[in-house]
């Protein structure tokens, strides 16, 4: 009789604040699912940066794929909600302001290719953008998106 064993499935919900250990699972296990949602959106090694900002003790932090069209960035939300994925077209690796903000749940990290998909489905609209007129077009972004 062989049993097989089923690993268990990161909780990115489970509260790091004081906690140490905890969090830098969080951040690994982050990093680990931004490389495969990199990858999902057919992304080149080097063609990204991530950065992981470990914060307070009070805090998740942050983990942030940063390419040159797509900022994506995890946290746990300090008071709680769904909402730990953030993500946004910018023009660049040092555009940290971008377009308009969307947001996903944490459960997200588990699924990469649903992920990408989210992220290329949210950014069709972006010709709509109410800001557009106090930024320079992401006529890059548009581009990227409507081929993906």
């Amino acid at each position: 009789m062989s049993s097989t064993c089923t690993p268990m499935r990161f909780d990115f919900r489970k509260s790091v604040a004081y906690d140490g250990d905890a969090k830098r699972k969080f951040h690994d296990h982050a990093r680990r699912q931004l490389r495969k949602l990199a990858a999902a959106l057919g992304f080149a090694g080097g063609t990204y940066d991530l950065r992981s900002n470990r914060a307070g003790i009070a805090v998740s932090g942050e983990i942030t794929l940063h390419a040159e069209h797509l900022y994506v960035q995890v946290s746990q939300p300090a008071f709680g909600g769904d909402t730990g994925i953030m993500f946004r077209s910018c023009e660049g690796r040092k555009d940290y302001l971008g377009g308009p903000n969307s947001f996903a749940s944490l459960d997200f990290l588990h699924e990469p290719n649903a992920l990408a998909q989210l992220i290329l489905a949210v950014g069709r609209p972006l010709t709509e953008d109410p800001y557009a007129r106090a930024r320079p077009p992401h006529s890059k972004v548009r581009g990227q998106l409507e081929r993906g």
